[in-house]
């Protein structure tokens, strides 16, 4: 038996009918021609790898995560973080890929163990990939030297994964996919299936319904870069532990689960609704002044990062605007002697950030400034 997905109240429905409506406004925007997308679409995927391995405790910033995306070496992050990062996107670049995957496509143990070995491979004496023998804890985030939960015994775990599979295949198909992914997080993370990796996977999992669905990006529906965020990671925890109680419970409800995932998916899919609505005016924007300025359109690619305060690298930005060492170094140099690119670092560390020539531009694409709006409060 697995935890079971709950009865939707007016108010939840009222929440996923403003999820939806923002996704539409968001297929809209997000038309393939637009190319400002592909960077917007890096930097939301690096923000989740970010968030959900904060969330275990290997920290990074975004910035780092996106030069490993492009092949460069961060300058900030360790070894360890590295390592771990790196697994994690390998995953997840997997899991993104599979939205087209066709018909043919099913769940089933070879992939969910797949995933978690590319996550998990440096860890040998984990069993990566493999189930667990032995019982498994999660600690309370009050107390680390107190078990907060129990996962079940590992001679029933193979039958719920089972369990788990064939609902990923054939329950609940007429459900909001919000709260398919939802419900997948749920059972996986109660399930506790691995010696390790269990959150960063039932985080995963989730990201791949929404990959299956093929509306959106996934990165547009993904939460872990919300939970990721300090207060957030806690009340995760909080409202797990309220749902799963102290051991396997699928006879409890799954409710208060469900509305903590809607709000946050309300949540990021305003802020992702700004986040398009200030770069496609930021992207104009810079445009129209680069050639003003002298310089070629391609500038953006490296303008628009500096304008939403990420470190430019010349490497990516070569990537980015499909450009030789030479024509990148040349786009780099004359930026900076135009005051629209200010120089950080030395040598292999050296990156970029906004210069003075960039204010205007931020002065006049303003971001909003308004609160989001908690969609439960005015139900």
């Amino acid at each position: 038996m697995l935890y079971g997905t709950p009865k939707l109240t007016a108010a939840d429905l009222h929440v996923l009918e403003d999820i939806e409506e923002m996704r539409h406004d968001l297929r809209i925007h997000l038309r393939p021609e637009e190319q400002w997308t592909k960077q917007l679409r890096r930097s939301l995927t690096a923000r989740a790898i970010v968030g959900s391995n904060t969330i275990e405790g290997y920290a990074a910033s975004v910035d780092d995560m996106e030069a490993l995306m492009a092949g460069e070496a961060p300058l900030e992050t360790s070894d360890v973080t590295r390592r771990e990062l790196e697994n994690y996107q390998r995953a997840m670049t997997y899991i993104q890929a599979l939205y087209d995957a066709g018909a043919e496509f099913r769940y089933d143990l070879g992939l969910l163990n797949g995933l978690h070995f590319m996550m998990q491979e440096p860890h040998r004496r984990k069993r990566p990939g493999r189930l667990r023998q032995g019982p498994v804890y999660i600690t309370s985030v009050d107390d680390p030297t107190v078990a907060a939960y129990t996962g079940p015994d590992p001679s029933v775990v193979a039958g719920l994964m089972d369990e788990l599979i064939r609902w990923l295949n054939e329950g609940d198909l007429d459900a909001p996919v919000h709260v398919r992914a939802s419900m997948a997080h749920l059972n996986l993370v109660m399930i506790h299936p691995w010696a390790d990796g269990n959150g960063r996977m039932s985080r995963a999992l989730s990201t791949l319904v929404f990959a299956r669905e093929a509306l959106l990006p996934p990165e547009f529906s993904s939460i872990e870069e919300w939970l990721g965020r300090g207060q957030n990671t806690y009340s995760y925890y909080q409202i797990l532990q309220e749902v799963g109680g102290r051991g396997w419970s699928p006879h409890r409800s799954a409710h208060g689960w469900i509305r903590f995932c809607l709000r946050a998916h309300h949540l990021m899919a305003q802020q992702a609704r700004r986040r398009v609505d200030l770069l496609s005016r930021a992207w104009s924007a810079l445009s129209e002044a680069a050639v003003t300025d002298g310089l070629d359109e391609r500038a953006v690619f490296a303008l628009l990062p500096a304008f939403w305060a990420s470190r430019v690298r010349r490497t990516v930005y070569q990537q980015d605007a499909d450009l030789s060492p030479q024509q990148a170094v040349r786009d780099i140099r004359e930026m900076c002697r135009l005051g629209w690119l200010t120089p950080e670092g030395q040598a292999r560390g050296r990156y970029y950030v906004a210069g003075p020539a960039m204010r205007p531009v931020m002065e006049a694409v303003r971001q909003s400034s308004q609160p989001y709006d908690d969609p439960y409060r005015r139900r």
